[in-house]
């Protein structure tokens, strides 16, 4: 599975893993594509430093890049305690009913909640990249659109790739104008935040918009299949992030939460504000149609929404309440059906790959159906 862009990074198959954990990064650069480690939840920079030591001790020399959560503009002197301030009492009182309906304990006290918006501010992600520049990396992606234009020039004055996820073609066309090297065009059918167009429309329309960029086709990509299709519609590679949750490296912290993804169907999920008040596609659970339910108080926009349901949501995962439990994860959660290691997810994929192409060799060839 190799394009011009695998070519040039060096790597056996052109098949981008976004993870959270670094045993899976590692392990996808290993198994001969490129592993992107999530930072979004390094909130504190020794954190992530010890995370890249581990992986440059564990990727044999392989490349491998870094995703950030980075606005393309920056609000100036807005703190998180101004931010929660905007918060209204009666959403506070939703999610302590909501809570209280189906007793969730509170956290340990001292304890505080695992993923705060802290995870999405621009001085955060900057004091990610104060790290991640001091190592090897060879792919910046940012999730949000285009970083600033520092950001790219610092990343570029390191030979490194910047790479930014879009959702239609005229994103696509503002990531080329702003000097990105890679553009993912993310379906509606993957997990997070997620456009309305298909991957099938949208991956095409991205590969004519922004050519002769190379373009990641992301979105319900699970075999080798939709691989070799996606190389047929103009990507040179994919983008693939739900597909590794459910791997023996990937580390969940929660048997229950591994055991709802196993059971899941592609139509278990639904493109939900609950989460952090953009449309982001997860597990559809009690607690995602309480929020979207016509006598609820509604979604508030991003970033209130994250900040807002942060303690709330690290309870539920850390008593693992099912009716409550979820995850982001894309429609391809339906193909997600056992437990197996990166290497033999690769195996499947690159195994299912030839055998699409010779199909379609053999029927361009006039060879047989």
């Amino acid at each position: 599975m190799q394009t011009e862009l695998s070519n040039q990074l060096g790597v056996e198959h052109a098949v981008f893993g976004f993870t959270p954990f670094p045993a899976v990064a590692a392990a996808i650069s290993r198994a001969g594509g490129f592993g992107v480690l999530g930072a979004v939840r390094y909130t504190a920079p020794d954190d992530l430093k010890r995370d890249l030591d581990w992986i440059e001790a564990h990727v044999d020399g392989r490349p491998y890049g870094l995703d950030v959560v980075m606005p393309a503009k920056k609000v100036e002197g807005v703190t998180e305690a101004d931010v929660e301030a905007m918060i209204p009492d009666g959403h506070r009182q939703f999610v302590r009913e909501t809570l209280a309906k189906y007793g969730v304990p509170e956290l340990p006290e001292g304890e505080a909640s695992g993923w705060r918006i802290t995870g999405w501010m621009e001085q955060v992600a900057r004091s990610q990249l104060d790290v991640a520049f001091d190592y090897p990396i060879r792919l910046l992606a940012n999730a949000l659109g285009s970083p600033p234009a520092d950001v790219v020039a610092r990343a570029h004055e390191r030979d490194v790739l910047v790479a930014a996820l879009a959702g239609s073609a005229r994103h696509a066309e503002k990531h080329r104008d702003a000097g990105i090297d890679i553009v993912v065009a993310q379906g509606y059918e993957a997990g997070g935040h997620t456009g309305e167009i298909a991957s099938m429309v949208l991956t095409p329309e991205v590969v004519d918009a922004v050519a002769p960029l190379p373009v990641l086709a992301a979105g319900g990509i699970g075999s080798g299949r939709q691989i070799a299709a996606a190389l047929a519609l103009g990507a040179q590679g994919v983008w693939l992030g739900s597909l590794w949750l459910t791997t023996a490296e990937a580390d969940l912290h929660s048997p229950a939460l591994t055991r709802k993804l196993l059971a899941a169907g592609s139509g278990d999920t639904v493109r939900s504000r609950a989460l952090t008040g953009k449309p982001a596609r997860q597990l559809r659970t009690d607690w995602t149609d309480a929020w979207d339910a016509a006598d609820g108080p509604g979604t508030l926009p991003m970033p209130l929404q994250g900040l807002l349901v942060a303690d709330a949501v690290s309870r539920i995962q850390k008593y693992e309440v099912d009716p409550l439990l979820g995850t982001p994860v894309g429609q391809i959660v339906g193909r997600m059906n056992e437990v197996r290691s990166v290497r033999a997810v690769f195996d499947d994929l690159t195994r299912g790959f030839e055998q699409a192409v010779d199909r379609v060799n053999r029927i361009a060839g006039g060879r047989g159906q």
